[in-house]
């Protein structure tokens, strides 16, 4: 059988660029088109274990439809995991009724947060994800486990 070497070229990237946590914080990085605020989840994942949480994100553009996102919302809650959520604004109203009142004490459920910044934490066990390109890379680069549901289209 051919040895042929295999290198990580997205993790050299990440870190050259100051993307991980494996180098100072970069607080001029990123760009988003939603209203920013990274504090709030990160405050969160610092006050879990290691490895505890499940971050869930199927990207800015994919859209569930109603009966997958109770399937979702209720599989995590079942799940007894705690559980970071990014559900856009207009995506909440999908969400089970009393389902943020009934799943608040294991999970925080935000509009916007900073992937990489939260991938990187050790918090973080798993992440659920639409397998977008971008969202795929992160999570290889830093060693995050994945939870693939690909969408259609």
């Amino acid at each position: 059988m051919l040895q042929i070497p295999t290198y990580n070229l997205f993790s050299l990237l990440t870190r050259r660029y100051h993307i991980s946590k494996q180098l100072e914080d970069d607080k001029e990085y990123g760009l988003s088109l939603f209203n920013p605020n990274p504090d709030g989840c990160m405050e969160w994942l610092d006050s879990k274990e290691t490895g505890s949480v499940v971050y869930v994100s199927f990207g800015s553009m994919a859209a569930l439809g109603e009966e997958q996102m109770a399937e979702i919302a209720w599989g995590l809650k079942r799940s007894g995991c705690c559980f970071l959520w990014v559900v856009r604004e207009s995506e909440r109203k999908k969400l089970p009724c009393n389902f943020v009142e009934e799943s608040s004490e294991k999970s925080l459920l935000v509009t916007w947060s900073p992937q990489l910044e939260v991938l990187a934490h050790k918090s973080v066990g798993c992440f659920m994800t639409h397998c977008g390109w971008n969202s795929t890379l992160e999570a290889l680069s830093l060693g995050v486990p994945l939870v693939a549901m690909e969408g259609e289209g």
